[in-house]
């Protein structure tokens, strides 16, 4: 019974590095960049779910909405004005940008809110756990909205990509930029609307970890964002039903990690998953190979 319980807080620790593996799967498939300021935006949508619900009482779902829309307008502005102006240059230039755009993100937070840590109220409180097998297995209803929460918005999420005519324009940038411009498809609004989702779903994702796990400092979305970006390479990034097994996968092993190995080499596991990964699957498990013609 006590592995299952391990079983089940994996996957919804998992499930939160799915939807932040959502930004920069969706991100590196359609402009071929990594947002690694992506984690902090996290931070930057969780510290507003702190004031308004935490400090100012808000409705926790008026509180996370105004979230979303601020980290969506954070993300667009984001790559507006640091991306946008790099995109065709080295991807090393993109690179050393996006980890400046994360140290300023962080900055700002400790000028504004200090760097004490905070915390955070859950946005599901008052609700009471389930209790399976005559109250053998205990499961917090933050796992449960968790889990649920990752479940919506990834089938949502594909069904968007899938079946809409802006997913149609997504898919098309990602197969060939030029010749989806040349076809009439706006690139530059584009890669803003998927910054635009993948912030938004940031926020949510920031709202769901500091809910299971209550504290809060400008240096929060930083780790689970790293994670998340092993999360999406070992499911293959750029793919969205990869982001979601990845994500799953890497918190089952993460926390099955604390459990039975040690919690202090949990975190060098993760990464050894990722290395082992890029040597036999370079790819990811879901990932395509894709043939680049010289």
């Amino acid at each position: 019974m006590q592995f299952l319980s391990y079983l089940i807080s994996g996957i919804s620790l998992g499930s939160v590095y799915a939807l932040i593996a959502l930004g920069y799967t969706m991100v590196y498939g359609i402009a071929k960049m990594l947002n690694f300021a992506h984690g902090d935006v996290i931070m930057i949508g969780s510290y507003l779910i702190f004031f308004t619900f935490g400090s100012f009482g808000w409705n926790p779902v008026l509180a996370i909405l105004l979230s979303m829309a601020v980290c969506t307008v954070l993300g667009v502005v984001i790559e507006a004005v640091a991306y946008r102006p790099l995109r065709e240059a080295p991807s090393l230039a993109v690179l050393i940008t996006a980890i400046g755009v994360s140290y300023l993100l962080q900055q700002v937070a400790q000028l504004m809110w200090t760097s004490n840590a905070k915390s955070f109220p859950s946005v599901v409180a008052g609700l009471a756990p389930i209790q399976l097998f005559g109250g053998q297995l205990t499961i917090s209803v933050e796992t449960v909205v968790t889990i649920l929460a990752c479940l919506v918005i990834m089938a949502a999420l594909t069904l968007f990509v899938n079946h809409t005519t802006p997913g149609h324009a997504m898919l098309a940038v990602s197969e060939d930029r030029g010749a989806a411009q040349l076809m009439g498809v706006n690139v530059n609004a584009t890669i803003s609307l998927t910054f635009a989702i993948g912030s938004a779903l940031a926020a949510v994702a920031g709202a769901l970890l500091c809910s299971t796990y209550p504290t809060l400092s400008p240096t929060t979305g930083a780790m689970p964002g790293i994670k998340a970006f092993v999360a999406a390479v070992f499911g293959g990034i750029g793919s969205i039903p990869g982001a979601f097994v990845g994500g799953i996968l890497l918190g089952i092993i993460e926390n099955l990690s604390k459990a039975y190995i040690s919690t202090q080499l949990s975190d060098a596991i993760v990464f050894l998953v990722l290395i082992v990964v890029l040597v036999v699957k370079p790819t990811g498990l879901l990932g395509k190979k894709v043939n680049v013609k010289v």
